[in-house]
């Protein structure tokens, strides 16, 4: 492509004299284009120039030789020759001047050649007037007149040049005028040589302007050229067009590949049945065809109109664009416009709306359908007067089969149960999971209320199966939380969070039940979250304070240790009971820098107020055995206070193997290493707790108050659980400690039980410390 811009736009009115003469450059333009094409045609007649100077020279010979030496006029006649043969031979090499690097110096030269021929013609015409042919010098002019004329006109092209000659040319025979006083015929010949450069330089300025114009045009050809070209080269795009009855015309090659079929096949025939298919006979067109068919209809222009077309059968997508058009007399003569095959990128769209809207490993809907699909059954309520619902669905234990045998089992247990969901879930009902192992159900309509209960009690039973995954039986359970359109709020984010708080209440229940929102609801998830603020400033505040239970020996019945008990007594809410703070504390996370505190406040109290045998018991989170300083938390309690590493007891419950048991058997293995003891508290609430045994070496294992308490009431498998419990412990080198003993009976119960320690309101309550400082004797503790 040439390098003339296409948005250069130059006026020929508006050339200087330097880019009209060649001697300056176009903004925009290439100089070569421009002048060496005006050059180039300057050979082309060349040899009639030839001829012309001869039949000149012949007609001034014959005019002077009458008068003059013929050996001048010969001599002369050599001089000429050898300009014109010379400028001829120029001439010819002008011919490729518009594709080679032709530049201002080479016009430059064929001026100064131009000028020599003038020169030796003026110089001629001096000679000839001087040495005898005076009185012929008005007819010399003419003949020369004659020539500078028809040079003029067969070399417009080059100004320069022509100008060049023209001025050379005419200069000696003014000269030999105004010496003869030939004044008249002097200002002739000045005015024809004015008037001829003038006419030249105007003629060139149109020639100039002219091939700036063309060269436009014919840059807008390349160009239009190459995007037709590119356009029908291209892999998916096509031309197309229909005459007024829509059918096909001028059918391109790539429409017919597109189709399928040759161009004779295709021409005249409806355009909407070779893309149609089957549906063309049936008539159930798809949408898009419709509209297309309604816009050819209306005569409508379109533009990136998708339509689904049938092509050999196989389901294609098209992108199609077109507009009516018109003859000279504004008649409607059919639509012309451009299309292609968007099939790959359609089928890409629909896979990203695909993954965008559902869950890639349980393949049900994801949390922004649900969300959608709720907002949809509440404006449906709103609008017929009528309810939804939505059921919250959460997997219990399920965090410890993925902890224990890894995302993999997890992954697959999920998607059995997306599988156990999808066909309990009825017409209008849509069933997704919202991430990790909550799922959810959307019910567009449920005026009956029973089939919510109904529903969520056939989930709770469906997903509590066992489950078959890699060659092990596997059990989890499911929790339910439902609230009800609009009756439990009007926008989906208030519905959502209302069953997100009846599944908290089913899962504090014990998880395996379904529980309905209730008003009350908020108003403790309101209290919770006002105690998490306060609490997060109970330390800073010097709110924290620590109880202390005795734990006797069931024999002596003589203190041998305190279990440390954190208690909250807020600025804000007043005394806070531990059943209340302590499962905020571990959501939040809190518990951790509790846990630092009561292990820093219990150590000191011990070491500085306690008798040497007497231990201090404490209660670790799992969340602070996962601190990966947990050991060194201990340390610096200990050093900081003084206390001796056999009177800390550390207590733990089955929970923390439920966690990332190697982190939290090592952080105990260095307990023990430190010479602490570490108690298993709640023994037997569990549901493998011989296993926890097996892993760690326990000092001493707490038998739960509900065997103590089922004991007493003569419970067989009570007493034969604790029998077991103090049998294996005996075996295994540990101590027991019996729970929640409220009375001499039960206490001489557990004694008979063979149980080493005991502890419970019947030896004392949980105490402020200086309490705790004054029953050190066993005479003060059966007063208590």
């Amino acid at each position: 492509m040439s390098q003339t811009s296409s948005n250069t736009v130059v006026d020929a009115e508006t050339l200087t004299a330097r880019q009209v003469l060649g001697l300056a450059s176009v903004d925009g333009v290439d100089w070569a284009r421009l002048h060496g094409h005006q050059y180039s045609l300057v050979s082309k007649r060349a040899v009639v120039r030839a001829m012309l100077h001869a039949l000149a020279f012949a007609l001034v010979a014959g005019v002077a030789i009458p008068t003059v030496n013929p050996l001048l006029v010969v001599a002369w006649g050599c001089a000429l020759g050898l300009s014109v043969v010379h400028a001829f031979s120029l001439d010819k090499r002008l011919r490729n001047a518009e594709m080679r690097r032709f530049n201002q110096d080479d016009v430059r030269a064929h001026a100064m050649t131009s000028a020599n021929k003038g020169a030796v013609w003026s110089l001629g015409v001096v000679a000839l007037a001087t040495l005898g042919a005076q009185q012929q010098l008005s007819s010399i002019w003419i003949i020369l007149c004659f020539l500078v004329v028809c040079s003029t006109s067969s070399r417009y092209s080059v100004p320069l040049s022509t100008i060049a000659f023209l001025a050379a040319a005419s200069v000696g025979p003014l000269i030999v005028a105004l010496m003869h006083s030939s004044f008249l015929l002097a200002g002739v010949i000045a005015l024809t040589m004015l008037l001829g450069s003038l006419g030249t330089f105007e003629m060139a300025r149109m020639r100039v302007g002219g091939r700036l114009s063309e060269l436009a045009m014919q840059e807008k050809s390349e160009v239009v050229s190459m995007l037709l070209r590119e356009f029908e080269e291209g892999e998916a795009d096509w031309l197309w067009q229909v005459d007024p009855n829509r059918k096909m015309r001028s059918v391109s090659p790539r429409l017919a590949f597109a189709i399928g079929k040759q161009i004779s096949e295709i021409e005249g025939q409806p355009f909407l049945q070779l893309i149609s298919g089957d549906s063309w006979k049936t008539g159930q067109f798809p949408p898009s065809l419709h509209e297309l068919a309604e816009k050819l209809k209306r005569r409508e222009s379109f533009s990136n109109l998708t339509v689904k077309a049938v092509i050999s059968g196989e389901r294609r997508y098209w992108e199609l664009s077109g507009t009516p058009m018109l003859n000279d007399s504004g008649s409607f003569i059919g639509f012309r416009g451009v299309g292609s095959d968007v099939t790959e990128k359609h089928e890409s769209s629909e896979k990203i709306a695909y993954l965008a809207r559902y869950d890639t490993l349980t393949q049900l809907p994801n949390r922004l359908m649900l969300t959608e699909a709720l907002g949809g059954a509440l404006e449906y309520s709103q609008q017929w007067r009528s309810r939804c619902a939505f059921l919250m669905i959460d997997l219990d234990r399920f965090k410890a089969v993925n902890d224990s045998l890894g995302h993999l089992v997890g992954d697959q247990m999920l998607g059995e149960v997306a599988r156990r969901l999808k066909p309990l879930v009825d017409e209008g009902e849509v069933c997704g999971r919202l991430g990790g192992d909550e799922f959810a159900i959307v019910v567009r309509d449920a005026t009956d209320r029973k089939r919510i209960d109904t529903l969520a009690k056939t989930v709770i039973a469906a997903l509590s199966a066992p489950y078959h995954i890699e060659n092990q039986v596997l059990y989890v359970g499911a929790s339910v939380g439902s609230a009800i359109g609009p009756r439990d709020g009007t926008k989906v984010d208030e519905i959502i969070r209302n069953a997100d708080l009846a599944l908290y209440r089913a899962k504090d229940e014990g998880g395996g039940v379904h529980c309905e929102y209730e008003p009350s609801l908020h108003a403790t998830a309101e209290e919770k979250r006002q105690l998490e603020f306060s609490l997060r400033t109970a330390l800073e505040n010097d709110e924290m304070m620590l109880h202390f239970q005795p734990v006797v020996d069931a024999k002596t019945e003589e203190v041998v240790s305190f279990e440390a008990l954190a208690r909250w007594n807020s600025k804000v809410h007043g005394f806070v009971s531990p059943a209340k703070f302590i499962p905020i504390a571990e959501d939040t996370r809190l518990i951790v820098p509790i846990g630092t505190w009561v292990m820093n406040e219990a150590c000191r109290e011990a070491a500085t107020n306690w008798p040497e045998h007497v231990k201090v018991n404490v209660n670790v989170s799992p969340e602070q055995l996962l601190e990966p300083d947990f050991a060194g938390t201990v340390v610096r309690a200990l050093s900081h206070s003084g206390l001796s590493a056999n009177r800390l007891e550390i207590e733990v419950t089955e929970s923390i193997f439920m966690r990332d048991a190697g982190v939290v058997r090592k952080a105990l293995e260095q307990c023990l290493a430190l010479g602490c003891s570490v108690a298993l508290d709640d023994f037997g609430t569990g549901y493998s707790s011989l296993g926890y045994l097996r892993k760690l070496e326990f000092t001493t294992i707490k038998v739960d108050r509900m065997f103590v308490q089922g004991a007493a009431q003569d419970s067989p498998e009570s007493l034969a659980i604790i029998r077991a419990v103090v049998a294996m412990a005996d075996s295994l080198g540990m101590t027991t400690t019996a729970e929640g003993v409220e009375n001499q009976e039960e206490a001489d119960l557990i004694r008979r039980l063979g149980c080493t320690k005991i502890q419970g309101y019947h030896f004392g309550r949980p105490m402020p410390a200086a309490d705790a400082r004054k029953i050190f004797s066993r005479g003060a503790l059966k007063s208590a």
